[in-house]
């Protein structure tokens, strides 16, 4: 019986062992996409800070910070903890931090109650550098693991089961805490439950614990069945010694020997950057440009994340068969399209010079408006094209390293998406800023998805061959 190999040319784990590293995933996303993308963002944008407009300027530098400290920071760590060989504990620190960050936000309210603006600011910032790091340390587990003709599929099926968790959560929270007390439905609770209270924005609040709690049980089966490598032996003093001169050395071979990855990596990190930075500011640009509410956006992200699991899953499928490189090409041209047509809806306006007209088009409570329901429609297509790339680009680094380097290359891969993590934030900021309008700062974003798309055509999708030391 033949041995499967993984994509790092080793042999690959059971099915027990990649499909629970999936639920890393799945435990990560949807605290990504309950805190900062339509809920607790949003609410600290508007009614925090108080002001739509310098709120998402505030976000927008906050991001950026991030971006500056893991640019100075985690490709060391990144290199030390290959030199160390295990992954699990990096892991559980960051996923811890990330956990206990979101039961303190419980704490962030407005006005002089709780945590005050700078230490919820701060706050914020330890618990976005957290996500980034276990982020890296989860994904640099993944060519070890996994049978290399099944990449696509493990990959968007990672995707699919972190959209799947966000869509849960977020039924849970609408019909827990939201709606009751403000619809009179008949399968809703009188009041919300464990007692929270609308007027203290609780029920905004209560995504951070309620996303620790989940991170916590869905991260369980990576800990304790995917498998860890093995530890070398090694004090970590001097793993860090070794992992400094190992940045060194792979930063030279990659412009040297490697710049077909160098170019992929570079291209990568402009339309990522672009790309996510579109579903940061997605929601806090709904919730200044057309008022929406908890409810509201809870509505939208639960179905922008059915639209992106299905996108997940079936996108990684047809990358098995068309390819990683055409499948990510049209998905970043698609992404930025759908950018372009999202900032030309206003209250007053479809395609930037249609006039909408602010009349309800139906009697349903929420995306009353025809602007509204296009807003709506168009940001589904988005998540499909966005999960789709996502997936593509994981896997097309994978085909284009040199096998017996994969884990070391999927790493800088992962680093690569997190060094310059501040320029689509920033670019925002300083846009909005400027512009005084968060139309134009959000619009911003289409520069980094045409730039870093168009670099990729530069990328050839053929694997590399390991240089010849020096």
């Amino acid at each position: 019986m033949n041995q499967i190999l993984s994509l790092a040319g080793t042999p690959a784990a059971s099915p027990l062992g990649y499909y629970s590293w999936a639920f890393g995933q799945a435990a990560r996303d949807p605290f990504y996409i309950m805190v900062v993308i339509y809920i607790f963002f949003p609410y600290f944008s508007a009614v925090v800070v108080g002001d739509p407009v310098r709120g998402q300027s505030l976000i927008g530098y906050i991001n950026a910070s991030v971006g500056f400290v893991l640019a100075a920071t985690i490709l060391f760590l990144g290199a030390i903890a290959d030199t160390v060989g295990r992954r699990k504990p990096w892991i559980l620190v960051t996923y811890g931090t990330i956990a206990l960050g979101g039961f303190l936000l419980w704490w962030v309210k407005p006005g002089s109650e709780g945590l005050s603006l700078y230490s919820s600011v701060g706050l914020i910032f330890i618990i976005m550098v957290a996500f980034a790091y276990a982020e890296v340390f989860h994904n640099a587990m993944l060519p070890s693991i996994t049978p290399a003709e099944r990449a696509g599929e493990v990959s968007g099926l990672a995707y699919a089961l972190g959209n799947f968790g966000a869509v849960s959560m977020m039924v849970f929270v609408l019909f827990a805490f939201a709606l009751p007390g403000v619809q009179d439905w008949p399968f809703l609770p009188e009041r919300p439950l464990l007692g929270i209270d609308h007027s203290l924005n609780e029920h905004d609040r209560i995504v951070g614990p309620i996303s620790g709690i989940w991170l916590v049980i869905f991260i369980l089966p990576v800990l304790l069945f995917t498998p860890d490598g093995l530890s070398r032996g090694i004090t970590w003093r001097q793993a860090a010694r070794t992992g400094i001169r190992e940045v060194a050395t792979t930063l030279r071979q990659l412009i040297k020997h490697y710049s077909n990855i160098a170019v992929y990596l570079v291209a990568r990190m402009l339309f990522n950057d672009g790309m996510v930075g579109v579903l940061i500011f997605g929601g806090v640009y709904a919730a200044g440009n057309f008022g929406w509410e908890t409810i509201t956006l809870l509505i939208f992200g639960l179905t922008t994340s059915v639209s992106a699991m299905i996108g997940a899953y079936l996108g990684g499928r047809l990358e098995d068969r068309l390819g990683s490189m055409r499948t990510l090409k049209v998905s970043i041209f698609g992404s930025a399209t759908l950018l372009v047509v999202l900032t030309s809806i206003t209250p007053e306006t479809l395609f930037f010079v249609i006039p909408a007209s602010d009349e309800p088009v139906w009697a349903f409570p929420y995306f009353r408006t025809l602007a509204e329901l296009a807003y709506l429609a168009t940001n589904q297509a988005f998540a499909l094209f966005f999960v789709t790339g996502l997936s593509a680009s994981r896997t097309l680094m994978a085909k284009i390293s040199p096998p017996e380097m994969a884990t070391q290359f999927f790493g800088l891969y992962g680093l690569s998406g997190s060094i310059t993590a501040f320029l689509a934030p920033l670019l925002v900021a300083v846009v909005t800023d400027i512009t005084q309008s968060q139309r134009i700062g959000f619009a911003s974003l289409v520069m980094l998805i045409v730039v870093g798309g168009l670099m990729l055509g530069l990328v050839r999708e053929e694997q590399a061959t390991r240089a010849v030391a020096e």
